[in-house]
């Protein structure tokens, strides 16, 4: 399949690496710099932090054509750079499908009313990277760690290109690929996991994951504003996607306090989370906006998201370096502890 990769950044050239190394004809699209590097030095990806290095050689253009023929272009890229570039992909008629890979809370009726429902699929592209200077460092992808990609129409429903697509995607190495029928509810919960409570939890630890993991109350606050953002979305109507997330409503605060604070000392949060809140603070403030007018515009209260949102503006000072006086509510643990009681004695009983 000829493929466009639209946006060279960490995931882009991730993806436009592990597609051409998987036979597929693949071309990448970059300005400035990063076109430069790209022709230069190929595409250099580092696995993990000073991991082993690789070089893929690709093709690299500096822009679409509106008479470029390509199978399938893919848009990895922040939304608001993807919105700023429209206006060509509108130009280019000749690729029927437009696959974008990005956050989206406010949903694809902008992409169809552009592009038309026939050339629009969505998805998320994983794992995470950031970028220095022409390396791309990624999180580890290799047999152990394996991530799954989620596509799908803007409609839901399942076409002969959503499952051609979807074959391509597979080829990739270190990846699986399902296809969903709820992008928009999977789009909005990943953004409400994300960015109304974790991410101002990350700047409110000077923006060092390091820093948040010793820091007590920032997360707490990101663990009660993540279940006040899921339970918002819920009450507008929202089914949760996916199911599993349901999970984290019943792990008692405490025990899910410490799995965050273990999570958070990891290589891949320093990698995904670290490095592209530093780099992309305006598209994390745009979806946060765009996730705290849905729920206004829905009457739902969020009080503790509202209290963390000081933190998006610049000058706001950080919480104390390892603080810890937001008293952890334990009744959740104590409830599962008798639980358990119970049904050990009814066992014995029995």
């Amino acid at each position: 399949m000829r493929v466009l990769v639209v946006g060279a950044g960490p995931l882009g050239s991730l993806m436009a690496a592990r597609l051409h190394e998987a036979g597929q004809d693949v071309t990448v699209l970059a300005r400035g710099q990063r076109l430069q590097d790209i022709r230069e030095h190929g595409i250099v990806l580092e696995s993990g932090i000073d991991g082993p290095r690789t070089v893929t050689r690709v093709k690299a253009v500096e822009s679409l054509q509106p008479d470029d023929r390509y199978d399938l272009v893919m848009v990895v890229m922040r939304k608001n750079q993807a919105e700023q570039i429209l206006p060509v992909l509108v130009a280019n008629r000749k690729t029927p499908t437009i696959l974008f890979m990005m956050n989206n809370f406010a949903g694809f009726q902008p992409l169809v009313e552009a592009l038309g429902e026939e050339r629009v699929m969505v998805g998320f592209p994983l794992p995470g990277g950031e970028r220095i200077g022409h390396v791309m460092r990624i999180v580890p992808i290799d047999r152990m760690h394996r991530y799954t990609i989620p596509i799908g129409e803007p409609d839901g429903l399942i076409r002969d290109r959503t499952r051609e697509v979807a074959a391509v995607l597979r080829t990739m190495e270190g990846y699986k690929v399902e296809i969903r029928q709820d992008m928009d509810a999977w789009l909005k919960y990943h953004v409400a996991a994300l960015m109304p409570a974790l991410v101002p939890a990350v700047y409110a630890s000077g923006t060092s994951v390091e820093r948040m993991a010793r820091t007590r109350d920032a997360v707490v606050l990101a663990v009660r504003g993540m279940r006040e953002a899921f339970r918002a979305l819920e009450k507008a109507g929202v089914p949760m996607s996916p199911r599993k997330f349901r999970i984290l409503y019943w792990i008692p605060e405490p025990l899910l306090v410490f799995l965050v604070r273990r999570k958070l000392k990891g290589e891949a949060m320093k990698i995904s989370g670290e490095g592209h809140l530093k780099a992309a603070r305006e598209e994390v403030e745009s979806l946060t906006q765009e996730f705290r007018d849905f729920v206004r515009r829905n009457g739902i209260a969020t009080p503790v998201i509202d209290s963390m949102s000081k933190w998006y503006e610049p000058g706001t000072p950080p919480l104390p370096d390892g603080s810890s006086a937001i008293p952890l509510r334990w009744q959740g643990l104590i409830v599962t502890v008798l639980a358990l009681a119970l049904i050990v004695v009814l066992i014995i009983i029995l």
